[in-house]
């Protein structure tokens, strides 16, 4: 997935962020005050609609009041204050908190049970800055799917192999996670019983 920069020079307000969304193909994000367009792969795209597939798969199979999506803005802040809104590439939500608004457009100002973000060049800002946001909003986990291997071997190891990561708050607020790779079956607190692994994902 590549980004590039919408109306650089106007620092906007999340309202004013979903008044100039363009009419473009893409999904955007509101950064720094700027608009961000997010182009996605191909394989960045079957990626995220396979973990989209299995988690639909268990809130149907359970009958989980959750709902699944992969185009919902989520508004968070920086350390800073600064106003922000994501678009994780996937975002699994209480059913209650998504049908409290059935007729809006903008950003959901609550916490998300899951956001998933795939990650591309750009590795940096699902590793450190959505990490930082996503704690600070209280999101309850946080995946990141480096299918790539692209972030540095501080998070990797050497060598560097594909491997998610899936961070959970605990009772400080505070994220703590556990990285899996091949055949290690993801452990979700959201779906204790999902049975899915990182080489199925990197197979999808």
């Amino acid at each position: 997935m590549t980004l590039t920069t919408h109306q650089p020079k106007q620092k906007l307000t999340l309202a004013q962020f979903f008044e100039q969304i363009p009419d473009k193909a893409g999904r955007y994000e509101l950064v720094n005050g700027e608009i961000m367009r997010k182009l996605a792969t191909r394989r960045h795209e079957t990626i995220a609609e396979f973990i989209a597939d299995s988690f639909k798969s268990e809130v149907k199979r359970l009958k989980l009041d959750y709902w699944v999506s992969g185009r919902i803005v989520v508004a968070t802040e920086t350390k800073d204050g600064v106003e922000q809104g994501h678009h994780p590439d996937v975002s699994v939500v209480e059913r209650q908190i998504w049908d409290s608004h059935p007729t809006a457009y903008s950003a959901l100002f609550e916490p998300l049970q899951i956001a998933v973000e795939v990650v591309s060049t750009n590795w940096e800002d699902d590793y450190i800055d959505k990490l930082d946001e996503y704690q600070r909003l209280g999101i309850s986990e946080y995946w990141i799917v480096d299918y790539l291997a692209i972030a540095s071997r501080s998070y990797l190891g050497n060598p560097k192999v594909p491997t998610v990561f899936v961070y959970l708050l605990d009772d400080n607020g505070v994220y703590q996670f556990k990285a899996y790779q091949e055949e290690e079956i993801i452990t979700s607190k959201t779906f204790p019983e999902l049975k899915l692994t990182t080489k199925q994902i990197l197979d999808a």
